[in-house]
């Protein structure tokens, strides 16, 4: 997850989906993943205290700020490296599991208020942010 000032995401030179102020998530799903995990990330993604405050301390999420969140999914998130110099994904879940995990985490986002934006589902995406801090975090629920 990275926090952005904005990004956008491209398929096919049109963009699928665009925030300001916010936070990119790149979700990757596996075989043990849940709906119920999913709407725990959902949770952390909107309550997590990266923004700063009027001190500068990071005290505020996304939902404070009016933030909005860019989902993108991510299977090579799941790119086993640690033998020979081709990835391996068998930790990836297969689409028609991780399809809809990934729309788990888009509607509990929107649940809690939050603007959700996205890329397309199992599409040669192109993604553009600006990275703000740059603070990026990698979060395992």
């Amino acid at each position: 997850m990275q926090r952005v000032s904005k990004a956008l995401v491209r398929v096919d030179d049109e963009i699928v989906g665009e925030i300001g102020i916010g936070l990119v998530a790149l979700v990757g799903v596996t075989h043990d993943d849940t709906v119920a995990r999913a709407d725990k990330l959902a949770d952390k993604i909107a309550h997590l205290r990266v923004f700063a405050d009027g001190d500068d301390k990071m005290n505020l999420s996304v939902t404070d700020v009016g933030g909005a969140v860019l989902i993108v999914s991510q299977f090579t998130l799941y790119g086993d490296t640690r033998k020979g110099r081709r990835p391996s994904y068998v930790e990836a879940a297969r689409p028609e599991v991780a399809e809809p995990l990934i729309d788990a985490v888009i509607q509990a986002l929107a649940d809690r208020g939050v603007r959700v934006a996205t890329g397309r589902f199992r599409a040669d995406m192109a993604v553009e942010l600006t990275n703000d801090g740059p603070i990026t975090l990698s979060i395992d629920v």
